[in-house]
């Protein structure tokens, strides 16, 4: 019966999920074969899958912990039990099972809801269950346990006494033994009964039931004046072990079912005026984020916990939410900015404060990590600022969890790559060459799997390195790579001047092989562009393959795959691909995830943070993530590139502006980073804001290009009169915006964008017509020529010589169909940073045309472009101090 119930539960089971493999793992460390076949017997009549690990006898509690640790974090194993001497189970081998795999029921969490009446949320020991299966109706009656020790009798003393049995227990030695067993109307032993221990002292017609001898027939004692019949659990508590496992594949499949966030958010008391933005998150207490990981249903086993406050977060949720519905996708753009920024970070915080802590909306924001460059540079951190921040700022802003350190040393040993096989094959012969690249291993030589793939791009159809001839061997061999070519430079995380250009090779150990070379700032790699746009591990490792580092002396490139560093790439980055959550100020939470340059690459977070936030936070819930620089670089390349890599859909778009800003354009004074602002910008000035509103209608028409409603966000500073921010408004709403709402997050928190998270609600209601602004297959220079006149009010484009060549030489190599990712000031636009408002008339010069293969795109340099910043008279660094006795950082903003 027991097991035609478990077998139709998981056919039952299975019908609903057709790729279950329902798999328990049993960790045996004795010698009894009927017991391991017994386990087999059942587990196939079922339909589960049994893997026995059979350990020595003499294994000690440590080796069974080690091997139950190591199943525990096998995700093909769903559920785990235990054969083991009785010596072997103690609390600490007990506990080391993850309740969550614990078929037998008896770790001490489940054993806890046990005693609790929490039956929902745990398993019955199997030898409970077969006791009680075998017991018959034991109201009221008293029920003696002999040597019924441990996690077991305490789980059988609890069941018996909730079904209204009273219970005694004692030991085989207990001087009362006798008595007891006289008056018990049922006797279950724990273990092996001892030879001076009669039967006879049992109760007349007494029930016993022996737990203790395995799987041998039950017994009977007919003896003068005490027929007594002992049932033995052996095959049903086995039988019963396989009913758990059923019950707990029910519970593994609810588990992977999308969970209700249950998410508890932090209280905020704002404070006048407002401190920095350091003592505003220090005064802040976040949540452990284990906890907060719970609360929006993350299960255990897809985090990887990084100190308190941050844990990556598996890719493994994507296939497990794969039918979720995604929630709706809000894009944080703004105006051209001053060069203080207009605090697209800010609104992005404060939007999801307010939609989760004060309209208990589901929300997720995902951000992008900020280089440490800028942070001990001149602009500070990047975690948003005053109330509408991600905590704990100082590890939003430095290190994280390493991702950028990863990039740095992917990036360099690529970079080391090139240049030592330029050395090495300027130096050697073709044999010598193919000597050491194809080596003798233990007498035997063979291709790795990297070296078989570029055979076959090569048209060399061998695998046996002794048949290549000398033809294919010097093809094989060669990457003949001009120097005067290479595009991949190295890359550091600091503002240092001093390595924009660079010579290598100067040692006399490099053979006169020297070359101008320039170091990048790390966020500038095309490893990081990746990371922002890869979709999963093997589109990663695909991508990196692809990118291209030089030509080679046929002016054919040269890429990743042909250095054989694909694979190696790859293992570095294999942690950094997980976005890294955290929260903000009011306990919400936040995916902080790649940081791409928004020059020469996109400027958007990563494309899984979104993927996975989407999922987490429900069908009726938001996504709110940023774009680089003003709308006319940040979203149009969001749009053309990043929604293209993804193929997610936007439905709103939050464009951020400022009074400040708007009056900049307007012809106020230059604004500059450091120095104080001018009275313009401090004192009411309705026709400076007026004027300057011709930015903010252009950028208004430029999300309209893509279909996407528009609620204007504007960021209101204590200098901004309420006549200034009711024009503002009234001029965005008049220029086609959905609605433009003052916000006050910067100082109140969630609640100062409480209109704001209302008006982006039911912006994405609204019809949305999203579409591409041009189609890949239009050629380089048109598409170029489309951003230019319909983004930014160019007349036409120019392209220098050598940007027309680049183009020529990208379209011959097949690389014409990849979109555009424009490099250019985002101060203005133009390409000219002191053009304010809405430019028009202009020719846009193309310097240049690169392009990042692996990333996907094609970059046109407008002007030139700096991918290595300095450091300016005065850095940040100057204010960052550590106080030595409490660890805490100070200075940072």
């Amino acid at each position: 019966k027991v097991t035609e119930n478990a077998k139709n539960s998981l056919a039952s089971l299975r019908r609903e999920n057709r790729r279950l493999e329902p798999t328990l793992a049993i960790i045996q460390a004795h010698n009894d074969q009927l017991i391991q076949e017994a386990n087999k017997n059942f587990a196939k009549e079922i339909g589960l899958r049994v893997i026995h690990i059979c350990l020595p006898e003499s294994s000690t509690k440590d080796e069974i912990v080690s091997e139950i640790l190591r199943l525990n974090e096998d995700p093909n194993v769903q559920g785990l039990a235990l054969d083991l001497p009785e010596s072997l189970y103690s609390s600490k081998v007990l506990n080391a099972v993850k309740p969550e795999k614990d078929v037998d029921g008896l770790s001490s969490v489940n054993l806890g809801h046990l005693v609790h009446g929490d039956v929902r949320d745990c398993l019955v020991p199997p030898t409970v269950c077969a006791v009680m299966e075998l017991l018959e109706d034991i109201g009221g009656k008293k029920v003696l346990l002999v040597g019924a020790r441990g996690a077991e009798g305490a789980a059988l003393q609890s069941v018996l006494r909730r079904r209204g049995a009273a219970v005694l227990s004692c030991h085989w030695k207990a001087p009362q033994l006798q008595s007891e067993l006289r008056h018990a109307d049922a006797v279950v032993f724990g273990s092996a009964k001892p030879d001076d221990v009669p039967v006879s002292w049992v109760k007349p017609g007494a029930t016993i039931i022996n737990c203790a001898h395995g799987l041998s027939e039950n017994h009977s004692y007919d003896q003068q004046n005490n027929p007594a019949a002992e049932k033995t659990v052996g095959s049903l508590a086995v039988a019963m072990r396989m009913q758990n496992m059923v019950k707990n594949m029910e519970r593994w499949i609810q588990s992977q079912q999308y969970r209700k966030w249950d998410l508890h958010c932090l209280k905020l008391q704002p404070l006048s005026p407002v401190p920095s933005d350091i003592e505003i998150s220090r005064a802040q207490s976040p949540k452990a984020v284990d906890v907060l990981a719970k609360e929006i249903g993350l299960l255990t086993d897809e985090i990887e916990i990084y100190g308190q406050t941050k844990a990556k977060v598996r890719l493994s949720l994507l296939e497990r939410l794969k039918d979720q519905p995604d929630g709706k996708y809000v894009l944080v753009a703004g105006i051209t900015p001053t060069p203080l920024g207009e605090g697209k970070s800010t609104v992005t915080v404060g939007l999801v404060q307010a939609l989760t802590a004060h309209l208990n909306i589901n929300s997720f924001a995902c951000l992008r990590q900020p280089s440490q460059g800028p942070t001990f540079g001149v602009k500070g951190g990047a975690a948003g600022g005053g109330y509408a921040q991600v905590i704990p700022m100082e590890e939003f802003n430095l290190h994280l969890t390493g991702d950028i350190h990863a990039i740095t040393a992917a990036n360099n040993l690529l970079a080391a790559a090139i240049d030592a096989r330029i050395l090495h094959e300027n130096t050697q012969s073709d044999k010598s060459l193919y000597n050491r690249l194809v080596p003798v291993v233990n007498g035997v030589r063979g291709f790795s799997a990297i070296q078989l793939a570029r055979l076959r791009r090569l048209g060399i159809n061998k695998s046996d390195p002794e048949t290549l001839t000398e033809e294919e061997i010097s093809k094989f061999v060669r990457l003949d790579i001009d120097p005067s070519t290479i595009t991949w430079q190295r890359v550091v995380d600091t503002n240092d001047r001093f390595l924009r250009k660079i010579t290598v090779g100067q040692a006399n150990t490099e053979k006169g092989f020297v070359r101008q070379a320039q170091f990048d700032i790390a966020v500038a790699s095309e490893i990081m562009a990746i990371l922002a746009l890869t979709t999963s591990l093997q589109d990663m490792k695909e991508r990196l393959g692809k990118m291209v580092v030089a030509n080679d002396q046929k002016g054919e490139p040269v890429t990743a795959e042909d250095l054989g560093v694909t694979g190696a790439l790859a293992v570095l980055m294999k942690d950094a691909i997980k976005p890294t959550l955290m929260q903000t100020l009011e306990g919400t939470p936040v995916f902080v995830h790649a940081g791409p340059f928004a020059n020469i690459a996109h400027g958007n977070s990563s494309v899984l943070a979104d993927k996975i936030a989407l999922k987490l936070v429900g069908e009726k819930g938001f996504v709110v993530t940023e774009a680089g620089f003003g709308a006319d670089i940040g979203m149009e390349k969001f749009f053309n590139i990043k929604c293209r890599a993804s193929g997610l859909v936007p439905s709103v778009v939050v464009l951020v502006a400022t009074v400040r800003a708007l009056k900049m354009h307007g012809g106020g004074p230059n604004v500059t980073a450091g120095a104080p602002l001018k009275k313009e910008y401090t004192e009411e000035n309705l026709q400076l804001v007026a004027d300057g509103c011709c930015n903010l209608q252009k950028q208004i028409q430029i999300t309209q290009l893509f279909g996407v409603p528009v609620v204007v966000a504007l960021n209101v500073f204590k200098t901004d009169s309420p006549a200034e921010v009711d024009l503002v408004c009234k001029i965005a709403k008049e220029s086609g915006a959905f609605d433009a709402v003052p916000c006050n997050h910067w100082s109140a928190g969630g609640r100062g964008a409480v209109k704001l998270a209302q008006a982006v609600e039911k912006a994405a209601n609204q019809k949305n017509s999203f579409k591409y602004l041009y189609s890949l297959e239009l050629p380089i220079v048109e598409k170029i020529r489309i951003i230019a006149q319909k983004v930014y009010g160019a007349q036409d484009i120019e392209l220098s010589p050598v940007a027309q060549s680049q183009v020529d030489r990208y379209s011959r190599q097949g690389f014409g169909n990849l979109p555009i990712c424009m490099a250019k000031t985002h101060l203005s636009l133009s390409h000219q940073p002191e053009r304010k408002g809405v430019p028009t008339g202009f020719i846009l010069p193309i310097s240049d045309v690169r392009a990042s293969i692996g990333a996907g795109f094609i970059y046109p340099l407008v002007g030139t472009m700096s991918t290595m910043p300095g450091l300016p008279t005065r850095p940040c660094f100057y204010d960052i101090d550590l106080d030595p006795l409490t660890e805490q950082v100070k200075g940072l903003f």
